[in-house]
């Protein structure tokens, strides 16, 4: 794998962040946005990156007419005499929920083949889709204060070979965090050596980002509380607080201990869900953690989340908090 990183990488980047498609998306709603949900996500994002040193007014950075409003949404004068706020170095990864998949199953892009019309046209329809809702994220965070910066994996000369990362420019990443920006980046449509082009997951993406960057912890933030035995709509279903990985990348349930061991966790996975679901974000969350950084799963815009994002967990995790710790284990 070609991996193009400047010579002073950004070791101190704190936490990488995955905004679940799930979480800020309605995803059984063709492009709908949860409004709340990614409101309620951007103001906790902004709480995490400035702890300690949070400004008494935030200045929002979209400065584009918003759909349903006249104004812009930051009066540029009050940026004059407003002192610069410190932000700790945070990436922001997020799937695509109801934007993208739909286009991706219903064409097949994600098996290739763009020597076929309708998977050409869905590769096509797939990036515009990606690419609306990744402007989107980055204008509710900038709206928050966040300099965001919307980057697509596509266009960043990620590509892939069976679905493998086969090479990614992480410089125009790295570089971006050190000039003080906060990269957002998507699962996205790629082209693949071998298949023609496939689906890049945003799991697979932080995966890679953790790999190199080495954030002091990532956080997945979902649209349920963390990893159960079961699909969580069961009535019996049992949420798996802490998963220990290996040295060999297998990993087994130890709090609660139960009989269930090494993956025999059920799953289920959408018809439109070209990435693989929660099994993938497992097994990525898994890899992650055997580069010895603490993965968590947990619902977005609750208490819970925000405690993640603040990295109060890395000492002790209070009996009370409610989400999945994924960690190595020797």
């Amino acid at each position: 794998m070609e991996l193009d990183l400047p010579e002073s990488p950004t070791r101190s980047v704190r936490c990488i962040v995955k905004l679940g498609g799930a979480a800020i998306t309605r995803k059984n709603e063709l492009e709908e946005i949860h409004d709340e949900n990614l409101e309620a996500v951007a103001c906790q994002l902004r709480q995490a990156m400035t702890e300690g040193s949070a400004p008494s007014k935030v200045i929002g950075m979209d400065w584009s007419k918003r759909p349903g409003s006249s104004e812009i949404s930051c009066d540029v004068d009050d940026l004059g005499d407003h002192d610069s706020s410190e932000f700790s170095k945070f990436v922001v990864v997020h799937g695509a929920g109801s934007f993208g998949h739909f286009q991706a199953s219903r064409s097949g892009v994600h098996k290739g083949g763009l020597e076929k019309p309708i998977v050409k046209a869905g590769f096509v329809a797939t990036r515009i889709s990606v690419t609306n809702l990744n402007l989107e994220i980055v204008r509710a965070l900038a709206r928050e204060g966040i300099p965001t910066i919307g980057m697509s994996p596509f266009s960043c000369g990620w590509t892939t070979s069976k679905r493998d990362v086969a090479s990614a420019d992480l410089s125009t990443v790295a570089k971006t965090i050190v000039s003080g920006f906060v990269p957002v980046l998507h699962g996205d449509a790629v082209l693949d050596n071998i298949l023609g082009c496939t689906i890049l997951s945003g799991d697979v993406i932080i995966r890679h980002l953790a790999d190199h960057l080495k954030p002091e912890y990532v956080v997945f933030l979902t649209d349920v509380y963390g990893v159960f035995d079961r699909p969580p709509s069961e009535n019996d279903a049992v949420l798996l607080k802490e998963i220990a990985v290996g040295e060999d990348g297998s990993w087994k349930v130890v709090n609660p201990v139960m009989d269930l061991t090494n993956k025999k966790v059920q799953t289920s996975v959408a018809a439109h869900d070209t990435t693989g679901g929660m099994e993938t974000k497992i097994a990525e969350a898994a890899m992650i953690a055997k580069l010895g950084i603490d993965v968590y799963i947990v619902k977005a815009a609750t208490p819970h989340s925000q405690r993640a994002l603040n990295g109060e967990l890395r000492e002790s995790v209070p009996d009370d908090w409610l989400g999945t710790i994924i960690r190595f284990s020797k």
